[in-house]
């Protein structure tokens, strides 16, 4: 494993002599534009694991994706070689269906401290509530990005993540009230404690979310990439793009139903990812949102 590597995976060819925010978030930016967020591997029959050497070969080495205990935990580990103040935090996510945060800590994320100040690096949530920037971390402050405005606010110790996203313009109206298209403009995402945690707080998750049966990553095949200008998604056979400040404060989001025969071609064509194994879809409704 070599950091080398790693940045010619992501495209980056700028300076890592710094250890300012400039520098983290052009590595970020490269990043969440070039590693998709995926469980492609639940559906294909392969196992996930944290094992750190089998992500870098993973998404270095195959240039797959991965979810957030694997994008992140690689993220951890460049910032880490590079000189930065990193730790791991561990957030429990928003179902909007059920409008209620998950009892289990499923999501992990990274923490940089920068000339003594805290930011929340995650690359590892996909579709609209991927933050293209590092958040500083504090609590009540409008922090508007390319996606939205995002929004830390902290209650006991306890902090939120929330997001408020743009009006939505979708031409194919026969998606327009598709269970995947988030219906309220201002959105929970996740909330999250500032005690740090290793890897092995999140065995037990790792197993559950590809195995049980009334997991979300077991339910729905999903693949997303962030975009110059927005974000694309395969879930399922419904491809979405998304476009964002296609007006004003209006963002595109287009749809369109793959066949079966369409869905790894797109992925090689819009994700650069090929598959080693059969994908079989799924796309089980609820509790997802783009």
């Amino acid at each position: 494993m070599n950091l080398e590597e790693y940045f010619a995976r992501i495209g980056y060819k700028g300076s890592t002599e710094k250890q300012d925010l400039e520098t983290l978030t052009d590595i970020f930016q490269h990043h969440i534009c070039a590693v998709p967020f995926e469980n492609l591997s639940i559906h294909c029959g392969e196992k996930i694991t944290l094992e750190l050497e089998h992500i870098y070969n993973k998404i270095v080495r195959k240039k797959r994706g991965g979810w957030c205990m694997e994008s992140n935990q690689l993220l951890g580990w460049v910032l880490q070689g590079l000189g930065y103040d990193t730790s791991f935090l561990g957030a429990y996510v928003f179902n909007p269906h059920q409008n209620t945060y998950a009892t289990l800590m499923t999501h992990l994320m990274v923490k940089v401290i920068i000339d003594g100040k805290a930011y929340i690096v995650d690359g590892g949530f996909g579709v609209s509530y991927q933050m293209w920037q590092p958040m500083e971390l504090v609590s009540g402050k409008d922090q508007p990005q390319v996606p939205g405005i995002f929004r830390f606010t902290e209650k006991n110790g306890v902090w939120y993540l929330e997001k408020t996203r743009r009006k939505q313009y979708v031409p194919n109206q026969s998606f327009s009230n598709s269970d995947l298209l988030e219906k309220k403009e201002c959105r929970k995402v996740y909330m999250f404690s500032l005690e740090p945690q290793t890897m092995e707080d999140f065995r037990f998750q790792c197993t559950y979310l590809q195995t049980s049966p009334d997991s979300l990553f077991t339910k729905k095949s999903i693949c997303t990439l962030q975009t110059t200008d927005g974000f694309r998604a395969l879930i399922g056979w419904t491809l979405t793009e998304t476009t964002y400040n296609y007006k004003e404060n209006m963002d595109l989001v287009e749809f369109v139903t793959l066949e079966d025969e369409e869905v790894e071609k797109t992925l090689k064509e819009k994700f650069n990812i090929i598959l080693e194994r059969k994908l079989v879809p799924s796309n089980v409704k609820g509790s997802y949102t783009i």
